[in-house]
């Protein structure tokens, strides 16, 4: 992994967010890459997934939204979440003479706000990588945060736990049959929404995490 750099992201009257940049040494690919509802970025599974990223040949960057930034607990509305995260897409952008396209993403929450912006439009945008998407609120599929997806066309990956209560792969198989854009799905046997797996599994977290960095790192390297 090359460096790692801090930087904030100047939101004008929304404020500031902190970002941070962790650098491949051959970078291949560039992953803006959202933290979840419950942590910031700083939580070690968001550090481990971009160093371990950068290592493979992907640059990411992860950043706060801003009510993590301001230490608050509650998610901002998603309109709010979803200006932060457009306003680190253009901070990133300016930050480098590259005019390649990028891929977003990020865990759960932060994935479903990367899966709104491309609906809504967002340009360059090469592929998004979902890592436990919240297909809806534990136990209560009757609620799914699906209907969007049909609007985006550009490749997606769901890394999601067989026992994820936002969304199992089962859950997730016939809202995908209905998306127009190029889909795959890595099944995480046992694992759950932060893709914890039993000792029974047969395979250590770290194992796990090892095959999910590497599927990614795939996901991203591919020409467009």
């Amino acid at each position: 992994m090359g460096r790692v750099e801090r930087f904030e992201v100047n939101r004008g009257a929304a404020g500031r967010v902190t970002a941070v940049t962790y650098a491949a040494e051959k970078q291949a690919s560039r992953l803006i890459l959202a933290h979840g509802a419950g942590a910031n970025q700083f939580h070690p599974f968001m550090v481990r997934v971009a160093s371990g990223l950068a290592e493979r040949g992907v640059e990411t960057t992860t950043f706060n939204f801003s009510y993590t930034e301001e230490g608050r607990r509650a998610p901002d509305p998603v309109p709010k979440l979803e200006a932060c995260f457009r306003d680190v897409i253009a901070a990133v952008r300016a930050r480098t003479s590259e005019s390649g396209q990028l891929f977003l993403g990020g865990k759960s929450m932060g994935g479903r706000m990367a899966s709104h912006l491309a609906a809504q439009g967002e340009r360059g945008i090469r592929g998004l990588v979902f890592l436990g998407y919240p297909l809806h609120p534990p136990g209560k599929p009757e609620k799914p945060r699906s209907e969007h997806l049909v609007r985006i066309d550009v490749p997606m990956l769901f890394v999601q736990g067989t026992r994820d209560a936002f969304g199992s792969p089962a859950e997730l198989r016939p809202v995908l049959e209905r998306l127009h854009g190029p889909v795959e799905v890595f099944p995480i046997e046992h694992g759950d929404h932060s893709f914890h797996v039993p000792k029974r599994a047969g395979q250590t977290e770290d194992q796990v995490m090892t095959s999910i960095l590497d599927r990614v790192a795939e996901f991203t390297h591919r020409p467009a």
